[in-house]
Parts: structure tokens; sequence; C-alpha cells
């Protein structure tokens, strides 16, 4: 199947997921937490498993890397791999908040080549592949032409001191919505200082260099994706003329934030 096909066929299998999450969305499933602070749904779990059949069909020699599948490290020896998030957002997902996605990214090689967001709440479709663009309901995306750190826009909730001359703008629970919001112009900087999953941000990744966004870890290094642990210290989307900046300024906060891991 040519990759361009490809890609289509992924931005319908996660559109399907989506219509599904959406038609149960403020009804009555069940919820639970799978740790502290770490709420799931059964919608979570029926849309991860339409979600790996689907995709599976489309590729069965791909592996697989999901939030709610129990991992299995075959997937290391894969040279294509699906990552995914099925409800990327699930604390807005359960307040009735359309601050949530589907996510779907196919990783080749540790590197994004096809990523999907599918937010039926708020009406988007956020696609990418590697080296054709970025785009939000079919209209490409390119990042803001920022080059002072200071006003940057932030999807936030509240600012440290330190961060004051930034600005927050309205943040939704997905964290791969927000790298996405860099994407569209609509932020200058997503930060993230802790250890964080690579379903979460697989797809949004893609996006966001896609249309031109500076994209890493918290110290600024290069991401991959397919790791033995799946995960990566922190992300930090920015325009790019401010990352160099952004990365100094986080710094210090990285170093200390990693000591205490």
């Amino acid at each position: 199947m040519p990759e361009s096909d490809l890609a289509a066929e992924v931005a319908h299998i996660a559109a399907d997921a989506g219509r599904f999450a959406i038609r149960l969305w403020n009804t009555d499933f069940r919820r639970w937490e799978k740790s502290p602070g770490n709420p799931v749904c059964a919608v979570d779990l029926e849309v991860d498993g339409m979600l790996r059949y689907r995709l599976g069909e489309l590729l069965p020699d791909a592996g697989w890397l999901s939030e709610e599948t129990i991992d299995n490290a075959a997937r290391l020896d894969a040279e294509r791999i699906w990552v995914v998030d099925p409800i990327d957002g699930t604390r807005d997902y359960l307040r009735g908040r359309p601050g949530w996605a589907v996510s779907v990214a196919l990783v080749e090689r540790g590197k994004p080549v096809i990523g999907v967001l599918d937010a039926p709440a708020r009406q988007e479709v956020w696609t990418a592949e590697a080296g054709k663009g970025a785009f939000r309901n079919g209209e490409r995306l390119c990042v803001a032409a920022r080059d002072q750190l200071g006003g940057a826009r932030v999807p936030a909730d509240q600012l440290s001191k330190v961060d004051r001359d930034l600005v927050m703008v309205a943040k939704p629970n997905s964290i791969a919505l927000r790298i996405a919001m860099v994407a569209a112009g609509e932020a200058d900087l997503l930060a993230t200082i802790r250890w964080g999953n690579e379903w979460d941000i697989a797809a949004a990744v893609l996006i966001a260099e896609e249309a031109g966004a500076a994209v890493s870890d918290a110290f600024g290094r290069a991401l991959d994706f397919n790791t033995p642990d799946a995960q990566a210290f922190g992300v930090l989307a920015t325009a790019p003329g401010i990352h160099t900046a952004a990365v100094e300024r986080l710094a210090d906060r990285a170093k200390d934030a990693i000591g205490k891991g």
C-alpha cells in the first residue's frame, strides 16, 4: 500500500474510533483509577481493542505499544510499530470537557512517520506524514514565527514566578493537543519536566515537527520512540526561534527533577 494511502486509512480508522468514543461521551460508563491520580474508563479499553484489531489488519507485521495494553518486549524487534493512546486526555473525557483525542502514530525505526489526532468533541482532525507537512481539517499548519521567549504563549493553568513573562492560553487536558497547539501557531511553547510515555506524544510530535516546530526532550535532546521503557524525560515543543532559550531556562529545573526521579 502506498504511504499516502496508508496515512488516509489510518486517519479513517482513528475517525471511526473517535465516533465511537463520542457516542459514549457523557454516558454512564465504568470508570476507575489504575493508580492514584491515573484515571481510566471502559471506553478507553473498548477504543484500544478496536484500534488494535483494525490497525493490526492494516499492517499485520507491525508491533504494538498502547497505554491500555500490557507491554510486550517483542515490539522492540519490529521495524514498524503502532504507538497509540486510545483517549489522550482521559480526565477531560470523564469531566465532559472537549480536551481529549484519539492518538495514533506509526513509528518506523524509532521515528514517527504517520500521526493522527482525532478530536471529535472539538471537531478537529490533525494529520501528518513525515516529509509531507501537517494539517488540521485539511488546512496546512505552520508554527508561529516567534524569536523572543518573553511573551511566548503557553497552554497552562498557572505559571511559576520565574515564568511570569510568559502568557497563559487555554489548556486542554490532552498533552497531544497541547503540542498540536504549537503546530497550529496557537501556542509558542509546550514543556513538561517529568518522565512521560511515548504513547502520549508520538503522533503530536510528528504533527509539530511537520509544521516547523522544534521538538526535543526536556534537555534539548532528540526524541526516540519504541525504546525499551517507552518513556522520555520531558517534552519540549516550541517555535524554532525560542527553543534554545527554552532549553536554557528549563535546564536547572530539569536536572533537579531527574535527580529526584
